[in-house]
């Protein structure tokens, strides 16, 4: 039987030291095209914040080429992920995060680069981006309750963000036709102390609806 100092001695045997996390290891392609993604989104925010200080058109055109882009990155790291089996515990969170800049932010920063900078423009900016934020932590949490007996979500909860493309899409038609700063559609008007443009709405629809319940069967 051992004595006490031998019981002592194996309970403080130095614990084994654990590895730091490492970021670069851990990645895999998918999350290369993930954030190729959030490249492709900052890159648009960055070209319509150049835009408001320059006022060169063509940085517009190439916001609005490089959300599309992102949009490409986000429909593909998910089926490179499920072509190669292999996925990265980063994956989920980094997707959302992209899509938070791409999708969301980028957006939101278009318009207020095209015109609508009322002041209740800019609360609808943000109620928007709040959406989208919302939308997808919503996501996270039920995926596992949304799934089937194969693990795959049968269905979305709210709009899936990316479907924000779409205000994009009449945001570059706005702006082909010269309709954007003080010749926006629909206008502006007072409200209380402040502007609005009636066509800031359209992002107040987009967030409203993807935070809402409607079911969207996913393909």
């Amino acid at each position: 039987m051992p004595d006490a100092a031998d019981v002592v001695a194996t309970d403080t045997k130095p614990k084994e030291k654990k590895k730091p996390f490492s970021l670069i290891r851990t990645f895999v392609l998918a999350d290369v095209i993930t954030l190729g993604n959030a490249f492709s989104g900052t890159g648009a925010i960055l070209a319509a914040m150049s835009y408001i200080a320059t006022g060169d058109r063509s940085l517009i055109w190439t916001a609005l080429v490089l959300l599309p882009i992102a949009l490409v990155c986000d429909a593909l790291d998910g089926a490179v992920a499920r072509w190669r089996r292999r996925s990265s515990p980063l994956g989920a969170d980094l997707d959302s995060l992209a899509d938070i800049v791409s999708f969301g932010v980028a957006p939101a920063t278009l318009g207020f680069s095209l015109g609508l900078r009322g002041m209740w423009d800019s609360i609808i900016l943000c109620f928007f981006v709040a959406c989208g934020i919302g939308r997808l932590a919503r996501y996270n949490v039920t995926a596992a309750s949304l799934s089937d007996e194969s693990g795959k979500v049968k269905y979305y909860e709210g709009t899936p963000i990316p479907s924000s493309l779409l205000l994009v899409v009449i945001l570059g038609v706005a702006f082909g036709m010269g309709a954007v700063h003080e010749h926006l559609w629909l206008g502006s008007v007072e409200v209380g102390p402040w502007n609005l443009h009636p066509l800031s709405l359209m992002y107040a629809v987009s967030g409203s609806f993807m935070i809402s319940t409607i079911k969207i069967p996913k393909p």
